[in-house]
């Protein structure tokens, strides 16, 4: 299985409420340097009903960017739940997903 397919094959396992990083979701692929190639290949991303690429964030919490944009995203997290510490940060600590 290629990169790509891994990438959305883990995408798809996180849960509704809860978020993963992109540098966890490089690592768990299989190349913990690859961070930027998976937000490009989530960036790809056209089938939004199986693989939610709107629960990937930063290492930092913050969103990060979104094909629809980042109001978008943010909007999608709040309505399954996602806590967030301020208007553009995820709670981490309550709301991270590891593989």
């Amino acid at each position: 299985m290629d990169f790509s397919n891994k990438v959305f094959l883990f995408c798809q396992k996180i849960p509704s409420g809860k978020v993963t990083t992109y540098s966890e979701l490089a690592r768990v692929c299989g190349s913990k340097k690859a961070v930027r190639a998976v937000g490009n290949i989530l960036n790809k991303n056209r089938d939004f009903n199986n693989v939610p690429c709107h629960r990937v964030v930063c290492k930092n919490g913050e969103i990060g960017g979104y094909v629809f944009g980042t109001k978008k995203k943010k909007d999608l997290l709040k309505k399954e739940g996602v806590i967030f510490v301020n208007e553009t940060k995820v709670n981490l600590d309550k709301c991270l997903f590891r593989f």
